[in-house]
Order: C-alpha cells, then structure tokens, then sequence
C-alpha cells in the first residue's frame, strides 16, 4: 500500500542525521525521543540510500559498522522496471522502516527528511563500468562515481528520487547529485605521487562520451581538452613539479560545460519530487571536499569553488526548492562568510540549510557549537541548521545540540 504524500509541516528549523540502523539499535522511540526532544530539533533527517562505509558507532551495540550500497526500502517495479540501474536492498528494507518513521514523526509534529545519495555507489559501478566517470587517459578507475551525463544514470536518479519521495518524506535530501572528484572514488586508494591540486583535478575529471558530447553541443573542443588534461596530468606523473603549471584554457571550457549538465538533472530530479508529494533539498558538498578531514578550509569560499564538482548554486537555487551546503570550519567567521556567500548567490525562495558537525575534528565544546550556529544562520545566513550524525559521535557529544540551539533562539 502506497504512503500518501507528506502533510503540510512547521518550517523545519533544526535537524540531525541519522541511519536506520541507529533507529534498530537503539529503538525508534529512544532516538526520536532524544533528537525531537531532549535536542530540540523538529525534524529526523535518515538515511533512506546509502553508500559503502565502515564506521566507528560509539554508542551502537556494533562498536565498528560496515555499511553497504543500497536503500532502505525495496525498489518500486513499477519505477525500475526496464532501467539497467536497480539498487540494491539494504538488509530489512522489505519491513518498510522509511513508512514507519513517517508514521512516529507525524504523531509528534516533527517533520521527515529522506537523505539519499544518489551518484556515488561503488556495487553499481562495479557492476556497470559504462556508467562511471572516465578520465583523461580513457581509465574507468572511480567505481563509487557514477557519471551525471550518462543517460542511464540520470534515468536511474530520477526513479531513485521518486522512491524515497513516495515513502512520504516531507523532503528528498540529494546527495552526491553531481561530479565526483579524484579523491574519493574508492574505498581505498593509493598515490605516492605528489599530484597537487591541479593534476588531481583534472585526473578526476570525466571525458566519456557523453560528457563530450554535451560539451561539443555547447561549442568546446572536448577532444583538446582532454589531450591537455592528460598532457598535464602526464608530466606530474613524469616527476615533473605538480604547483608548476597553469590551468589549460580548454580545459576550463570543457569545465564550464559541467555545471548545464547538473543543474538539468536536478532539475529533473526535482520535478520527479514534486510530483510524488514531497520537495527536492540539494546538497552542495564543495563544503566537505574544502573541509572534511580538519575543519580548516583555506582559500576562496565553497560557493566559489562548487564548479569542481559541476555545480553553480545560482543555477541549481532556480531548479530546486531547497539548498544545504556543509559548513565544515573550526571558525564561525569562516561558517558565517561561507554560508552568507551562499545565501546571496541562491535565488529568492529556495531555502537554505547548513549542517555542523558538533564533535571532531573542528567543534571542541557546545560553546563553539553555540557561537558556530549562530554564524551559520545569523543576519544573511541560513534558515535552518542540521547536526551530522547522530549514530557517529558519542552522547556528550551530541548534548552540544540543545546548547547551542538554545543559544540560537535567544538571539532570534
């Protein structure tokens, strides 16, 4: 039986990721106790498809959990049916855990948000090699990323889209919905040569036939600029000095070309949303690409470097209904800066979310959780905060979140 579209809920203001696994362990009603009550947020943001990961789950009665590709619901035939690209079911999907949540959060007032992502799943593209984003030098050497031109893909995102958002999710919460970079294409991964920015950018970029041929339709030699990526990237591998050379000007035109392909697949994505009942929230991730590992992201500010990844915010904002970058910095003026680019750089009326890490590695105490809340979504910020992720950090940890939305609300 099919869940009817989500009800109109309260603006969500404040969220906290989390994983249905956490859900299982610790028992639903434990969970939403905590994060709807004892943090004071009004909406559980969960995972409905996820990736490969092994994670350290401090309070989880695995102390160490390997994750896999798949969805926590079983694809919908009707939906798959004839598409070459099916995820795969996380275990116990066939018990419908996205419905069940949707049904507890309803009866609390609290709004759902399914996170999804969406291009970077390593079974599939292991499995279709086609799909993937190919280099330079003609190497499909990135499983986990799937490529955003490929037809196949872009048909695949869209059902997926329509899955989650038909499980009655007041929001879709899209990530990976764009290019994927070189550092992060596998789950484990070598180089003992010194690429640089410059080389390790371009060595992640995609040249498949696909991508060339929107980028040809759009007037840009794809073929020069992939002779000079490799060019490039070949005299790094030579030895030669990798801050030494200058970015290729028919490479940035064929760079240019990526962020037409995005935006029109969220488009599509977003309009696959709408139509099931629910809303499509884009996640911008240039802010974890800057500051994953230590929280301290130097040089121009994300919205200034999301083309990396083939996204323009200002383009996407049109396409979409809502916006979340990650704002992984030590220092709330730096939050601040980059969460206010964004905000200006957005549409009006596309919402804006920005999600904290309260722990490790950049927030040491709730009063820095505190001060860096209050920069994310001050004067020009964003309309809402999210915290990442619950199963992920220990309690104390996680009792940062009322501190610091409660200093929030005194400021408002």
């Amino acid at each position: 039986m099919e869940t009817p579209p989500a009800s109109p809920s309260p603006a969500s203001t404040a969220s906290t990721y989390t994983f249905v696994e956490d859900l299982r362990a610790e028992g639903t009603d434990a969970v939403l106790d905590r994060v709807l009550g004892a943090y004071g947020c009004d909406t559980l943001t969960v995972a409905a498809a996820y990736h490969r990961a092994r994670d350290v789950t401090p309070h989880g009665p695995a102390r160490v959990t390997l994750r896999r590709d798949g969805t926590h619901f079983v694809p919908p035939a009707d939906l798959f049916d004839g598409l070459r690209l099916v995820p795969p079911a996380q275990v116990g999907a066939e018990e419908e855990p996205l419905r069940e949540l949707r049904r507890r959060t309803a009866e609390r007032g609290a709004a759902l948000h399914g996170w999804t992502v969406f291009l970077h799943n390593t079974t599939l593209g292991l499995a279709h090699p086609d799909v993937t984003q190919r280099n330079c030098f003609g190497d499909r050497a990135a499983p986990a990323d799937l490529c955003p031109a490929h037809p196949d893909v872009r048909a695949y995102a869209v059902a997926l889209a329509r899955s989650v958002a038909r499980a009655g999710v007041d929001a879709v919460v899209a990530e990976s919905l764009h290019y994927g970079t070189f550092g992060h294409g596998y789950h484990h991964e070598r180089s003992f040569v010194p690429l640089g920015p410059l080389a390790e950018f371009l060595l992640g970029l995609c040249f498949c036939p696909y991508c060339a041929e929107r980028a040809e339709a759009a007037g840009v030699d794809a073929g020069a600029a992939r002779a000079e990526a490799a060019r490039v990237v070949s005299r790094v591998l030579d030895g030669a000095d990798p801050q030494s050379t200058d970015f290729p000007e028919a490479v940035a035109a064929y760079v240019r070309t990526r962020t037409d392909t995005v935006t029109s697949l969220a488009a599509a994505v977003a309009d696959a949303v709408a139509d099931e009942g629910s809303r499509l929230v884009f996640l911008d991730l240039t802010g974890a690409v800057k500051g994953y590992a230590d929280g301290r992201p130097t040089g121009a500010l994300a919205v200034d470097e999301a083309w990396r990844i083939g996204v323009d915010a200002a383009a996407v904002s049109a396409v979409v209904p809502g916006y979340t970058v990650l704002a992984y910095a030590r220092d709330p003026e730096r939050i601040a800066a980059d969460v206010s680019a964004y905000r200006a750089a957005l549409r009006d009326g596309c919402s804006l979310r920005a999600v904290l890490r309260p722990g490790v590695p950049d927030t040491e105490s709730a009063e820095r959780l505190a001060a860096k809340t209050a920069a994310a979504t001050g004067p020009g910020g964003a309309d809402a905060v999210d915290f990442y992720h619950y199963g992920l950090v220990p309690f104390p940890v996680l009792d940062r979140i009322p501190v610091a939305l409660k200093g929030r609300q005194g400021r408002h």
